[in-house]
């Protein structure tokens, strides 16, 4: 299980058996059932999540009750409500099991402790979050400037995995259009 971290890691930098043994200590192992949630709005926030297996939406709900879907996770990917683990102030999202998952949990101060403690880790979160806010913004780019067509091509394009294992519903919700318009633009 660690060796996938290993992998992700060394796509960004090299590690040593030492270096990797010091990485490895910091982070700890949890499985979750489908439907069960990592993160509850309104709680604290205790961990930044990397995904081994399964699959992950963050959702935040606004006043009127209505959720929005703003990412999905599955292997290989980060995942969390990052500003309130950042902050250390209450979720303003849930982060949910689509899947049955099994993620590699990261404390903050684990977070500091590799950052300080191992200069390449903190050349790997740099870019990690880089990429990170790239991906937010073409997102948000997207959804200010794209027709509901053009964002469901674009999701198929650069996520096609994802694709075939998020239910339709949840995708129509991502990209903030019905379900019935979702059946039209899969067609």
């Amino acid at each position: 299980m660690y060796q996938k971290l290993r992998e992700h890691i060394e796509k960004v930098v090299p590690l040593g058996e030492e270096e990797f043994a010091f990485v490895c200590s910091h982070f700890t192992l949890k499985k979750f059932k489908k439907h069960q949630f990592l993160i509850q709005e309104g709680e604290a926030v205790k961990y930044n999540y990397f995904v081994l297996s399964g699959l992950l939406k963050l959702v935040h709900t606004d006043d009127t009750g209505k959720q929005h879907i703003v990412s999905f996770a599955m292997e290989d990917w980060w995942e969390g409500d990052f500003y309130a683990y950042y902050t250390q102030s209450p979720a303003t999202m849930s982060l949910e099991c689509i899947e049955n998952t099994e993620v590699l949990c990261l404390t903050l101060e684990g977070y500091k402790n590799l950052c300080n403690g191992l200069q390449k880790m903190e050349r790997f979160f740099l870019q990690k979050a880089n990429f990170g806010f790239l991906s937010s913004q073409r997102r948000i780019i997207s959804m200010m400037t794209s027709n509901s067509k053009e964002r469901y091509e674009q999701l198929l394009k650069q996520y096609p995995a994802l694709i075939q294992r998020v239910p339709k519903s949840l995708l129509a919700a991502y990209l903030g259009v019905s379900r019935e318009t979702l059946s039209r633009l899969s067609h």
